[in-house]
């Protein structure tokens, strides 16, 4: 723990945002840090809690409370209040590989299962972490972790967003020959094409791209595994001794309904991965879908929603207007009820509180509009169970629609069915808790594409268990952590 009294003594601190007005003007990333001595303060005020649910569960099921990864939360706090920088980094290492993307991204369910959050002064998890990363970045300590035996094992990981990056460099670790197939130019899955450089730049997974080249991973660009003309599943089935499969779950949520046809209306991510593109000097995929000057209406209330809110005031659009199907959450969850499981509460991202418009209980009837463009959308106010409420219709102008209402399952065509994987109930590759093997013999899958749509941080737990599984599979036994 930190310092006995810390949490008496010391009011939670957080990270600032630079003002809109100034972030609006580029995508860099916005937030302040704290100095050296405010991040020490804060982590002293980890307590003795008894049962620290910030650390998690150790289970890999969903909705179990703290931190997914395990971080060993009340350590690192305490090493960077006495001030051992190095060994916190060692420390948090241990359980996430990349906690700078963490660190950044994360909604942070450590903070929620704080003791300190019962009275709504959680301490400062994630501000902490990150500072412990990009501290150890500056000062040289991350470098290349490079197996002393090699095995002989070659592995394939197709998809290198987290789960992928997480399951590749383990098995690196391992001594195993690791080749890593993603279908676009540069690594990263969603975390470079999908989150916005505002709210986490791309040097920074570039430059876990180098250490994990360095640690032997090999990396197969333009590689989409499974397309036309592309390469064959089934022949890698036969150079490979085992093969994880940790794309995402791409399926969007479409809404079906008059007027979908008109132009202007897109999914987000036709949208973002755009703009990603536009700030990292690649070439372009597609026509332009561009916000500015225009009315946009968003659809969906998620962290999807809100990069579009975010890119889009960046565009320079004339307004934004953000509608959610559910009812508005309450200000404050009951603590006795929730506590220490993730709570149901108004949350305001920083993009949200760029200017945007917020709707909630809308639902959208259909789409009109004027020459084949998209001009209006027709909304009705709903129930909790989502049935319209008569005489509560009323119309939105929109000149670009952003449909950000989640993704089904993974993409079926092409890499799933040319293998011939079972699916689950809800569309996801079905491969269990115990060693994420799927149907397909040396064949596993983790992260999104057999979970569903989720988060960074559990993409990275599970793509550290895949590869604990596949080390066990190819050699009888691991070493690997957890």
């Amino acid at each position: 723990m930190g310092k006995v009294t810390g949490f008496l003594e010391i009011e939670r601190h957080d990270r600032k945002y630079t003002p809109v007005a100034e972030r609006l003007k580029h995508f860099q990333e916005f937030v302040v840090p704290l100095s050296e001595k405010e991040t020490r303060d804060q982590a002293a005020r980890c307590m003795n809690c008894g049962i620290p649910y910030c650390h998690g569960t150790g289970s890999a099921a969903p909705g179990t409370p703290g931190c997914p990864v395990n971080n060993q939360i009340p350590d690192f706090n305490d090493l960077v209040y006495q001030d051992n920088w190095e060994e916190a980094s060692r420390n948090l290492h241990s359980t996430n590989n990349f906690p700078e993307f963490t660190g950044r991204i994360c909604p942070a369910p450590c903070e929620a299962s704080c003791t300190l959050n019962i009275d709504d002064n959680p301490v400062t998890i994630k501000t902490i972490e990150c500072a412990i990363v990009d501290r150890a970045w500056d000062n040289g300590w991350i470098k290349p972790e490079i197996a002393t035996q090699k095995t002989g094992k070659k592995v394939a990981v197709i998809g290198s967003g987290p789960a992928g990056l997480a399951c590749a460099q383990q098995l690196a670790r391992a001594g195993h020959d690791v080749h890593v197939y993603e279908k676009h130019a540069r690594a990263g899955g969603l975390l470079r094409y999908g989150i916005p450089d505002f709210k986490m730049e791309k040097g920074i997974i570039d430059r876990r791209v180098v250490q994990m080249e360095a640690e032997g991973v090999t990396f197969h660009y333009g590689a989409h595994v499974g397309a036309d003309s592309s390469v064959d599943p089934r022949e890698l089935v036969g150079q490979y001794d085992a093969i994880a499969l940790t794309g995402g779950a791409e399926a969007a949520r479409d809404l079906l309904i008059p007027g979908r046809e008109l132009d202007g209306i897109h999914f987000a991510m036709d949208f973002l991965p755009q703009q990603n593109r536009r700030v990292g000097k690649e070439p372009a995929v597609g026509a332009d879908i561009l916000a500015g000057g225009k009315h946009v209406v968003v659809i969906g209330g998620g962290d999807t929603g809100s990069d579009c809110i975010g890119t889009s005031f960046r565009q320079g659009a004339k307004s934004v207007t953000q509608l959610e199907i559910m009812p508005a959450p309450p200000e404050r969850e009951n603590k006795g009820l929730t506590w220490p499981n993730w709570p149901l509460k108004m949350r305001t991202s920083s993009s949200q509180a760029e200017g945007a418009i917020r709707e909630y209980a809308v639902l959208t009837q259909h789409f009109s509009g004027e020459n084949g463009k998209v001009a209006k959308l027709h909304c009705v106010k709903v129930d909790d169970k989502f049935k319209p409420l008569p005489g509560t219709e009323f119309d939105i102008d929109a000149e670009l629609v952003l449909l950000a209402m989640g993704f089904v399952h993974p993409v079926h065509e092409g890499l799933l069915k040319t293998l011939g994987v079972e699916l689950d109930q809800r569309g996801n590759v079905k491969a269990n808790l115990s060693d994420y093997q799927t149907s397909l013999p040396k064949i596993f899958s983790a992260g999104d594409m057999r979970r569903g749509q989720s988060l960074v941080v559990w993409a990275i737990r599970e793509g550290r268990l895949c590869a604990q599984s596949i080390d066990r599979f190819l050699m009888g036994s691991t070493d690997l952590p957890r």
